[in-house]
C-alpha cells in the first residue's frame, strides 16, 4: 500500500480503509471509516464501474469525509463511513451485496449502511440478510429515505432564495434538475406544488417516460442543462459535475441539490461565489436521508419528513448566516462549522 494513501488518511482523519473480496461473487470494494468519535459511522454503498481503481479509493474517502461533516452540521451521534464497489462484468450481484452484509457485520456496529447510487431496496434486502447493520427496505425499517432527502433539498432551496433576495414567489421561479432519480422526482413533485415551472435532464430513457407521464416537467436534452437560464440549478446525478469549464457556463442564481461531491474540486464553491451564484453545500442539504436513517437506528424512532427537512433548513440557514456575517463562501463557511473551526 502506497505511503501515500497513509499520508492522505492522517491528513484528513481517516480510522480505517479495508480493502474487501469476494472470490464466490467476484466482488471487490472498498469500505472506508472516516470518524466514529461522535458515534457509529454512516454511509450507503455506491456502485459504480470506475475506470481505475485509484478513482473509487478517492470517491470513498471523499464520500465518507462529507459523511462526517453531514453529521457534525446536523449535530448527529454519529460519524462518516462509505462503500464503493467496483461494477463489473460477471459480477453476481446478489452474492456481491451478501459479501459486504457479512463485512459489515464483522464490524459489530461501528458503520451502518444504506442506499447509494446503483443500491436499491433489492440490494438493501441482500446486504440486511446478513447484517443488522443496514436499512432494511421493509416495513422493519426507517423508510422514506428519498423522501426526507427530497424533502431536505426544498427546504434548502427556499431557505437559500430567501437568503438571496427575500422572497420565494415560487411562480415565477424556475427550476432546472438534473437527474430524476428517487430524490428527483420526490424534489419536482415539490416544486411543481408550489407553481415553480420546472425543467430537467436525466440519461435514463425509461425515467424520462414515466416522468412525462406523471410530471409536468419540461425536459433538457441532458448536456445541456449549463447553458439554461434559470433560478436554481439542483443537481441530483452524480458527482464531480462542477469544474473548471461547467461553473463558467452556468446561467443560475442559486445551486442546491441531492448529488453528493457536486463540486470537482472545493475551490469550484470559491468560484461560483465570485461569479455571484450562491451554493449551497451538498453536506448541508442532502442530508435528510441520514437524519432519519440515524435517528431510526439510535433512538428506533422514525423522524417525520417534514421535521427532518426543517432540520436540514436550519443547518442551511445558520451555513448561510456565518457566510454573510464572515463575507466568506457558504462553502467556506460550512467547511469551518465542519471542521470544528467556528462554534
Amino acid at each position: 500500500m502506497p505511503l501515500q494513501l497513509f499520508d492522505a488518511m492522517a491528513r484528513e482523519g481517516f480510522e480505517e480503509l479495508l480493502a474487501l473480496h469476494d472470490a464466490k461473487s467476484g466482488m471487490r470494494a472498498l469500505l472506508a471509516i472516516h470518524d466514529s468519535s461522535r458515534g457509529p459511522a454512516f454511509g450507503g454503498i455506491r456502485r459504480w464501474s470506475y475506470a481505475v481503481n485509484s478513482t473509487a479509493l478517492m470517491d470513498a474517502l471523499r464520500l465518507a469525509r462529507a459523511m462526517t461533516r453531514k453529521c457534525v452540521l446536523l449535530d448527529l451521534p454519529c460519524g462518516g463511513g462509505k462503500v464503493v464497489m467496483l461494477d463489473q462484468e460477471g459480477l453476481d450481484l446478489k452474492q456481491a451485496y451478501r459479501a459486504i452484509g457479512r463485512a459489515v457485520e464483522r464490524l459489530n456496529g461501528r458503520y451502518y449502511t444504506g442506499p447509494d447510487v446503483n443500491t436499491g431496496p433489492q440490494e438493501l434486502g441482500w446486504v440486511s440478510a446478513e447484517t443488522t447493520y443496514c436499512t432494511d427496505p421493509g416495513p422493519a425499517g426507517p423508510g422514506e429515505l428519498a423522501s426526507c432527502t427530497a424533502e431536505g433539498v426544498f427546504q434548502g432551496m427556499e431557505a437559500a432564495l430567501l437568503n438571496l433576495d427575500g422572497e420565494l414567489d415560487w411562480p415565477r421561479r424556475r427550476v432546472l434538475i438534473q437527474g430524476l432519480g428517487a430524490v428527483g422526482q420526490g424534489l419536482a413533485q415539490r416544486l411543481l406544488e408550489r407553481g415553480a415551472k420546472v425543467l430537467a435532464t436525466e440519461i435514463d430513457p425509461e425515467r424520462v417516460s414515466t416522468v412525462r407521464a406523471t410530471l409536468d416537467v419540461e425536459m433538457v436534452e441532458p448536456g445541456a442543462e449549463m447553458e439554461v437560464v434559470c433560478d436554481v440549478f439542483a443537481p441530483c446525478a452524480m458527482g464531480g459535475i462542477l469544474h473548471d469549464l461547467s461553473v463558467e457556463r452556468l446561467h443560475c442564481k442559486v445551486v442546491a441539490g441531492g448529488a453528493n461531491n457536486p463540486l470537482s474540486r472545493t475551490e469550484h464553491g470559491e468560484r461560483l461565489h465570485e461569479r455571484g451564484i450562491l451554493f449551497v453545500p451538498d453536506f448541508v442539504i442532502n442530508a435528510g436521508a441520514l437524519v432519519r436513517g440515524s435517528v431510526f437506528h439510535l433512538e428506533g424512532r422514525r423522524e417525520p419528513v417534514e421535521e427532518v427537512g426543517a432540520r436540514v433548513r436550519r443547518s442551511v440557514e445558520r451555513v448561510l448566516g456565518v457566510a454573510v456575517e464572515s463575507d466568506t463562501s457558504p462553502m467556506a463557511a460550512a467547511l469551518r462549522l465542519a471542521d470544528g473551526e467556528e462554534s
